[in-house]
């Protein structure tokens, strides 16, 4: 049995056609990432896949229970983190806790070891009494891991997890996700944060523009686009002129700077070091490091999406 089974889902608001006929499965025990530019379709798609709406055409079900006709059975199955905290700043963590468990009907003994055991696990247990109103951002979104952990889902939805953080509680999500995986939970992944899902997921789905482009493991979709290869380069001295510069190169089809390194598009990479070389010859500059790298997940991603970058981001084409 999937965790998830989508198929042919769509969602219109009047003319604007949010999911066009997607389909997907998740498996139980992978962990899913769902990556998209603003306005993709991904808050739709969760939202339907959790119950809070309904699909114009196509079924979705969790666990063989379909989320429309079926919604207190598959919702009874999951845990939902939603992007925008859900903490009420006038309860301490431990109530916070409580109150989210009573809404998933969890009994009395079992919510109070489950909410000591998820206090502990992300560091918030010392401020157990304390109302969430003075807790930092990164605290009150790994209390709000906390409280959609509290009823032991068999099936997680992350929506942003980590967005904003502080290093600190970035690195304590990412270590209780992976142990929930090491456990058999399946985890439903949003994020904007590309390397987060080159790092955390199984596999990956692309959508745009409400259809999905691409499913497969990072490192498969990577493959689909070896054109994409580059080097990255760093020198001793930096200039304002060195990026132009590199950019005209023979073999370059586009040169970025990130922070001291220069990341050179090139189909014939291992031929552009030689030219790179002479290049630092040519302007007594020393070479302080340089790889040749393959396709990362972002440029996968931009490359199926349409986006573009500007400057050290990456926006939409108008």
């Amino acid at each position: 049995m999937k965790a998830i089974e989508v198929s042919n889902l769509t969602k219109k608001f009047g003319s604007l056609t949010a999911l066009n006929n997607i389909s997907f499965s998740v498996g139980e025990g992978e962990t899913f990432g769902f990556l998209g530019p603003n306005g993709a379709g991904k808050t739709t798609t969760i939202r339907i896949l959790t119950g809070v709406s309904r699909p114009s055409s196509g079924t979705a079900t969790i666990f063989g229970h379909d989320i429309e006709h079926d919604k207190i059975a598959a919702r009874q199955s999951m845990g939902i983190v939603s992007e925008n905290s859900n903490v009420y700043d006038d309860l301490t963590a431990w109530q916070n806790l409580m109150f989210s468990a009573e809404l998933y009907h969890v009994r009395k003994k079992a919510r109070e070891e489950k909410a000591n055991e998820l206090l502990r696990k992300f560091e918030l247990y010392d401020r157990r009494d304390d109302k969430a109103r003075g807790f930092s951002k990164g605290m009150k979104r790994r209390l709000t891991l906390s409280m959609g952990l509290v009823n032991s889902p068999r099936l997680l939805f992350l929506d942003e997890p980590t967005s904003g953080l502080d290093v600190q509680s970035n690195l304590i999500i990412r270590d209780v996700v992976s142990d929930l995986v090491k456990e058999g939970v399946t985890v439903f992944l949003t994020t904007h944060n590309i390397e987060e899902a080159n790092v955390m997921c199984d596999r990956v789905a692309i959508i745009n523009k409400g259809n999905i482009v691409a499913i497969d493991a990072p490192e498969a979709l990577k493959k689909t686009i070896q054109s994409v290869q580059s080097i990255e380069i760093s020198f001793d001295h930096n200039s304002t002129e060195q990026l132009d510069e590199l950019s005209h190169l023979p073999m370059v089809n586009e040169a970025q700077k990130a922070g001291d390194k220069f990341k050179l598009y090139s189909e014939n990479p291992s031929e552009l070091i030689d030219v790179v070389v002479d290049y630092a010859q040519k302007n007594e500059l020393k070479i302080v490091s340089i790889v040749t790298l393959g396709p990362s997940l972002e440029d996968v991603f931009i490359r199926l999406t349409g986006l573009q970058r500007a400057g050290e981001g990456i926006h939409a084409i108008d």
